[in-house]
């Protein structure tokens, strides 16, 4: 297996692709983004081992983000890779019109419900466009689910559901050098921690969704995990567990903006965490703030008002592991 460093100045990080050799098959886990230099980057990264798109037999992808399936239309084109995503990213990684029409009334329905700027809005709305255009080209796809087994360059690959940062995102675990390893996408990431809420509109109860899949991946006591940007993860129960960490005191975070400053509505209490927001970040700001908030209503520590969110009367009595 090789890793492919890809520059990425259109999101946060740069990418990883991976290269799978084996000695009937080639295979890819992701791709960058459909922008010419990260093309010409993967391409030469992919001659080093003399290959070409062409000689690319399947494509594996993470999850629907453009950063991650921009290329996958270009190496299919090139050869007829066979590209696999979970069923649940399928519909916008093949550009379903319907698919893409349900995601932008999501966007402006949420939006409107976090009470975004309109100067905001226009900045944003324009960024997401940006992104559409570097996803690439359409891409049929073979849809994978939850225990399904590739067999895939040198690699037998188990795909481990963990929806969150998107609702298809997975992981495909195998047999490694270090023990149970797994190219993880955006599930677990090394420096930052991965946007919940904003990422994927799709994703219901996306807080718990996310916390769902981090303590499943917690318990299962991987031994390596590749990520979608930067370095390998040699500790990542321990990274799993700095997460949850993470959103724990978010939460509290949370419940202190909105003891001082409530009733407000997710785009105040976005601001009074993150402060000015820009580009991609108008999205995920107060995306992960409502995912917060939505949580801490499942909870009934937060109720919904004309006047925006406040905290309940009991709520210091109900406020006791929530992550």
């Amino acid at each position: 297996m090789h890793r492919i460093s890809l520059g990425n100045t259109e999101f946060e990080g740069r990418n990883n692709a991976y290269l799978l050799l084996g000695e009937d098959s080639t295979a890819i886990v992701d791709t960058g983004v459909a922008t010419p230099t990260t093309r010409e980057q993967l391409e030469d990264g992919l001659a080093e081992h003399g290959v070409t798109f062409s000689d690319i037999d399947a494509v594996v992808l993470t999850h629907w983000h453009a950063d991650h399936v921009g290329l996958a239309g270009a190496i299919q084109d090139a050869g007829g890779a066979t590209v696999y995503i979970h069923e649940a990213d399928a519909p916008i990684v093949r550009q379903d019109p319907a698919a893409l029409e349900e995601l932008r009334d999501i966007q402006e329905r949420r939006f409107d419900e976090w009470d975004m700027p309109e100067d905001k809005r226009a900045e944003l709305l324009n960024r997401l466009d940006m992104g559409f255009a570097i996803a690439g080209d359409p891409v049929e796809v073979d849809t994978v689910t939850e225990g399904d087994r590739l067999e895939v360059g040198d690699r037998q690959l188990e795909v481990v559901h963990a929806p969150g940062h998107t609702s298809g995102l997975s992981l495909f675990a195998f047999d490694g050098e270090a023990g149970r390893e797994a190219f993880v996408g955006d599930a677990v990431l090394p420096v930052y921690t991965p946007n919940v809420g904003g990422a994927d509109l799709r994703v219901e109860q996306p807080l718990a969704t996310y916390l769902e899949t981090l303590h499943r991946l917690e318990s299962a006591d991987y031994d390596r995990f590749w990520p979608g940007h930067r370095d390998v993860i040699d500790e990542p129960t321990e990274r799993v567990r700095t997460i949850i960490d993470h959103h724990r005191d978010r939460t509290e975070r949370v419940i202190e903006v909105l003891a001082e400053h409530g009733p407000a509505n997710a785009w105040t209490v976005s601001d009074h965490l993150f402060g000015e927001l820009n580009g991609i970040h108008i999205l995920h700001g107060p995306g992960e703030s409502f995912a917060h908030i939505d949580h801490l209503i499942t909870h009934g520590i937060v109720e919904s008002t004309p006047e925006g969110f406040r905290l309940v009367e009991d709520a210091d009595a109900r406020i006791a592991d929530l992550v």
